[in-house]
């Protein structure tokens, strides 16, 4: 069994930053791509980052500029670095992972985290 288990979320005030990790658990896996999603309140879950297992990354045109997306791959681990956030970027944070295990590859989700930027 494979789980992706996601920290850093919190409230910040606006202009503020905030970093989330992302780490796989789990044994006889390899992932390939990594990325964050998130889903404000009423609206579609979106992409916000991406990146490939050998590091080419991707960003949501609200967050570029503004986010990074790194990963350890020794680790099993994606970040994302967030800063000068916004109150439109408040939303549940998910962490997602292209992962080969047990014969084929699936999607993983980890449980989600929380973002509020407000004053």
């Amino acid at each position: 069994q494979v789980q992706l288990v996601e920290s850093g979320g919190g409230l910040v005030q606006p202009g503020g930053s905030l970093r989330l990790s992302c780490a796989a658990s789990g044994s006889g896996f390899s992932i390939n791509g990594m990325g964050w999603y998130r889903q404000a309140p009423g609206k579609q879950r979106e992409l916000v980052a991406s990146i490939s297992s050998g590091g080419s990354t991707n960003y949501a045109d609200s967050v570029k500029g503004r986010f990074t997306i790194s990963r350890d791959n020794a680790k099993n681990t994606v970040y994302l670095q967030m800063n000068n956030l916004k109150a439109e970027d408040t939303a549940v944070y998910y962490c997602n992972a292209a992962v080969f295990h047990s014969g084929r590859w699936r999607s993983y989700w980890g449980q989600g985290t929380q973002v509020t930027v407000s004053s």
